[in-house]
């Protein structure tokens, strides 16, 4: 082969392969395209963690403010939603593994950055500890950060993150759901609980001899955004950005967070006013 041909023949196969990457980055494949054409948006749901997903064991309907959102997401686009039932831990898992589209409430760390993408924030949240009865309410973090001190936490969530990174002298329990976390401070195995702001409020609202709620200084906040498939087609992700930038903004996200609440009956009166969502 002469130099003219070969450099003919690398030509060519640079256009072949430039073909391909076009071809594995067509819309035809994409999420967007995908829930277009079925008319199925799929998201993960998780029981027992109001205000944002409540399930009726009565009647096995959905509720909640993560529901609320996922139903206009889907009229949007032309779709219903379909849900499977999941964890925090495992929804990342569910959304690699293509059994879902979208995941509510997820914090976006560098870890998980790596394996899925994210929208914009839907929403900043700050973190909480429930102390169980006869447990002193910690002002600090470090008070929590004692090999004595033990602290349930679910398995594979931003809580477990948290305890690790400002308590890394206690003794960390994990679960793998919350509701097991909480039962361990309930039980008295465990003396208190990392959650989220949201999560803790509505947790002592249902079970008030449970404990109480402290908010330690210093005050930790963290967005949470939706997740979703990593995928060359960029218009999904784009979407859902704008719509949480929209809805953020507009104050209609915090509307769906308070109606999830009044659920479970709390009002906006019974949040900390240190707390954001």
């Amino acid at each position: 082969m002469n130099r003219r041909d070969a450099l003919a023949t690398v030509a060519l196969a640079g256009a072949a392969m430039a073909t391909g990457s076009a071809k594995a980055d067509t819309p035809s494949g994409s999420t967007l395209e995908r829930i277009k054409k079925s008319g199925v948006l799929r998201i993960a749901v998780i029981a027992g963690q109001d205000p944002y997903f409540h399930k009726d064991l009565t009647t096995n309907q959905w509720s909640g403010a993560c529901i609320d959102m996922a139903n206009d997401i889907a009229g949007k686009l032309g779709a219903k939603v379909e849900t499977l039932e999941s964890t925090w831990g495992n929804q990342i898992l569910d959304l690699q593994a293509d059994k879902v589209d979208l995941a509510f409430a997820v914090n976006p760390t560098p870890e998980r950055s790596l394996v899925i993408d994210f929208s914009t924030p839907i929403l900043v949240h700050s973190f909480t500890v429930i102390t169980k009865k006869g447990f002193a309410k910690p002002q600090t973090w470090a008070e929590l950060n004692k090999p004595e001190v033990k602290i349930a936490v679910d398995i594979g969530s931003t809580h477990e993150t948290i305890a690790r990174r400002y308590c890394p002298k206690a003794t960390i329990l994990g679960f793998k759901e919350r509701n097991e976390a909480i039962l361990a401070v309930a039980t008295g195995r465990a003396d208190c609980n990392i959650s989220l702001a949201v999560l803790s409020i509505a947790t002592l609202k249902k079970n008030p001899t449970l404990g109480d709620l402290a908010v330690p200084r210093p005050l930790l906040t963290l967005p949470t955004n939706m997740g979703i498939r990593a995928e060359g087609d960029r218009r999904y992700k784009d979407f859902l950005s704008a719509w949480a930038d929209y809805n953020r903004s507009l104050g209609q996200t915090r509307e769906w967070m308070l109606k999830g609440f009044e659920a479970v009956g709390l009002s906006a009166d019974d949040i900390p006013g240190e707390v954001q969502f």
